[in-house]
């Protein structure tokens, strides 16, 4: 948290974040992700590598789903939440075919 607030000192307009939430408590990650919301609210545009996906996705726009260093699949958070696979293998839950 301290090098995003060290960054975030600049006033910069881009925010380039990787795994934010690692190595945090629960709480302390949905502290981290209200504050990147209300930047995102306030104009700042982030990039970011993260694998808490419902973390991630409560704050992007877009998404990309990355195997094995390849780009599988992107879309808005709501399409990709409605996918079967996504649920399933990064979600916690299960697709809606059974």
């Amino acid at each position: 948290m301290l090098a995003v607030a060290r960054a975030l000192l600049t006033d910069p307009k881009l925010l380039m974040l990787d795994e934010p939430s690692a190595g945090l408590s629960p709480l302390m990650v949905s502290d981290v992700f209200a504050r990147l919301r209300e930047l995102v609210r306030q104009g700042v545009a982030i990039l970011m590598v993260e694998q808490n996906v419902k973390a991630a996705f409560s704050v992007a726009d877009r998404a990309y789903v990355l195997t094995e260093g390849r780009n599988r699949l992107d879309g808005t958070p709501e399409a990709l939440s409605a996918m079967d696979e996504i649920v399933e293998l990064y979600l916690g839950g299960r697709g809606r075919r059974q």
